[in-house]
């Protein structure tokens, strides 16, 4: 497992400046680096909340790897088909990022072109992802964490990242205010407060 850095300047507190890379979305990112690869040189990364996408994205324009529209499900079709037409226009890569769940293009022209582009995808991250996923976001907190945190909040966190990203939240939260180190009892009301499941007391 390693880290990706992205030259973005200072994280605001919990706010990642860095992409943990895993299995998980490896292959997307080791494609985004070589954009004269990409068919039509356009590539659409597909990634659920929370995985870092708008991090990519800004890190791919300031690399100078080509031109990046983030959100681009949302733009406004005509907009985004001009948009495609004049990187085409000028041979530079276009990557495109979009929210998981499908994207439904109504314009046919705009929906036969990004049809051929290159589909990349972030999807859950592993056991093993998550531990560095928690580590992350605590050293970006300032979150110190017990011995054993990892091993313990790995199986029990959901598979998502904005899961992952609320349970180190409430663990800061919680520390905070009951100025106590994060430990067990704290990962633990951190988990429930966040699942609103209990967890077992005894281990």
């Amino acid at each position: 497992m390693s880290q990706f850095a992205l030259p973005l300047g200072q994280a605001g507190a919990g706010r990642p400046s860095r992409i943990v890379i895993g299995p998980s979305n490896r292959q997307a990112l080791e494609a985004l680096q070589v954009p004269a690869t990409w068919p039509f040189r356009t590539a659409i990364l597909c990634a659920p909340a929370r995985a870092g996408k708008s991090l990519i994205a800004r890190w791919f324009a300031q690399q100078n790897l080509g031109d990046s529209l983030d959100d681009a499900d949302r733009m406004d079709e005509t907009d985004l088909f001009h948009r495609w037409n004049r990187a085409q226009e000028e041979g530079r890569p276009l990557l495109l990022t979009v929210s998981e769940g499908g994207w439904d293009i109504a314009l046919p022209d705009l929906r036969s072109r990004l049809g051929a582009a290159l589909h990349l995808e972030i999807v859950a991250p592993d056991d093993a992802m998550v531990a560095e996923l928690v580590e992350s976001l605590a050293i970006e907190r300032g979150l110190a964490l017990a011995e054993g945190a990892l091993a313990y909040l790995s199986p029990r966190v959901e598979r998502s990242y904005a899961a992952i990203e609320r349970v180190v939240a409430a663990i800061d939260r919680i520390s905070l205010e009951r100025k106590q180190p994060a430990t067990l009892s704290i990962w633990r009301d951190a988990l429930e407060s966040v699942s609103g499941a209990a967890q077992p007391r005894l281990l």
